[in-house]
């Protein structure tokens, strides 16, 4: 019994999709209108950026403004890209922990009697609505170690309905293999191992029936989130059923398997490709992608660390953070460039159904204000093109994650410490 626990236990961070009223999934079907096929990355890097050349100039908003030189790199797509000023998560008010919230907007310390609490996130919203027809209901990426891509213990930027971390994939070698390589075991012995994890779930639930008589309030709500997160499992275990004799996608000619390490600016141009493979073969239509900026700074040769070039003043650590800027500004201009070069079968592109949000929870050092927030794509009908300053200094960065959820059709009405739509962003 001992060894089931801790199965269960090692499982809980398994994708969670919340509904059950039916464990059944649709299966995927071509036919579906692409316009249908709503997509939404989110790009989340530490550190923050070089306030002083990264933010266009507040004087200047609207469609005449001008890129800033830490955008440069992104010239070629100034008419589809809009930067957003004045957003933060008000209850983030630690640095280093800063990331860890940054789609959920939660509050640490809202639950009485824990040192840590948080909520569902922005992505596992879309996931619950987009992710029922795809074979990955979400997509998490990372890197191999979480403290390299910013402030906050988390490997993942995705948390489910219970406030826990989404597993994910922290390099692009076992993002590609677990996208798109076949499996290596037989049909039926995977079929046996579904079998045995149902009957382990069955167990559990027999137990946790008599556990649960006698139980004082506390343990009770206890035995709830950890039946609910068995239950979670269960719809995993579904979804896998329902993929099991269903074979894997061949990626474009672009992506190919990675040989030995890969790190750096060429990590990151990979788990693009990676992303934008997965979308364009339906595998899923929700991606986040926690960045390894320690990683790219080695790869240019910088001598610092992401926290110690975050903390800069004019000098070398200052213009290290500019290039670590425009390097990044770079790989993402690669990036909508190969959303835009990748067709749809109606002759749309990926770009014209996918909302893409990049940005930081930290502005630099320990400055937790104007969280710096880009979004582009056609997904969620929002203008582009555009800088926006938000006239309150502290409007929450919820609000553009309500704003992009309900620009992709989802009924939602409100999320983290949301206090409205940003009505400057409805086209």
């Amino acid at each position: 019994m001992n060894t089931r626990r801790q199965f269960l236990r090692s499982s809980t961070a398994l994708i969670a999709l919340p509904f059950l009223e039916s464990l059944g999934f649709k299966a995927f079907t071509a036919s579906q209108p692409v316009a249908q096929r709503k997509r939404m990355i989110f790009l989340g890097f530490g550190w923050g950026v070089t306030k002083e050349t990264w933010y266009p100039d507040r004087a200047t908003t609207g469609a005449e403004w001008s890129l800033p030189p830490g955008l440069q790199p992104l010239a070629r797509h100034q008419k589809d890209i809009t930067v957003i000023q004045n957003l933060a998560n008000k209850f983030t008010n630690e640095a280093h922990w800063g990331s860890t919230f940054w789609l959920t907007g939660a509050n640490r310390y809202g639950e009485p009697g824990q040192s840590f609490h948080n909520s569902v996130s922005a992505d596992q919203i879309a996931a619950e609505a987009f992710g029922k027809d795809t074979r990955f209901t979400s997509l998490q990426l990372s890197c191999e170690n979480g403290e390299e891509s910013g402030h906050g213990p988390g490997l993942s930027l995705a948390w489910d309905r219970q406030g826990k971390p989404v597993s994910g994939f922290n390099s692009p070698v076992v993002a590609f293999h677990r996208l798109f390589s076949n499996e290596t075991t037989t049909l039926e012995q995977r079929q046996a191992q579904l079998r045995q994890k149902r009957s382990v779930l069955d167990t559990v639930l027999d137990d946790a029936e008599s556990v649960a008589r006698g139980l004082g309030r506390e343990d009770t709500d206890k035995l709830a989130e950890y039946l609910q997160s068995v239950r979670d499992i269960e719809v995993r275990i579904a979804k896998d059923e329902q993929w099991l004799d269903k074979p894997k996608p061949t990626p474009g000619d672009d992506v190919r398997e990675p040989k030995g390490e890969v790190t750096g600016a060429e990590e990151i141009r990979l788990m693009y490709a990676l992303i934008a493979a997965a979308l364009q073969a339906d595998l899923t239509r929700v991606a986040t992608y926690r960045q390894p900026v320690n990683s790219l700074l080695k790869g240019l040769k910088i001598p610092f660390s992401g926290h110690n070039m975050s903390h800069y003043s004019p000098g070398a650590r200052m213009e290290a953070s500019q290039l670590r800027d425009s390097t990044q500004a770079e790989l993402l201009a690669g990036f909508i460039d190969k959303l835009k070069a990748t067709k749809e079968p109606d002759g749309t592109t990926l770009f014209d159904h996918t909302t893409l949000a990049y940005g930081s929870n930290i502005q630099s050092i320990h400055y937790l204000d104007n969280c710096p927030t880009l979004v582009t794509g056609g997904g969620a009908g929002v203008r582009l093109g555009q800088h926006v300053v938000m006239r309150d200094p502290k409007t929450p960065l919820c609000n553009l994650w309500l704003t992009l959820l309900r620009g992709n059709g989802l009924d939602v009405t409100s999320h983290g410490d949301s206090t409205g739509i940003i009505h400057e962003l409805i086209a």
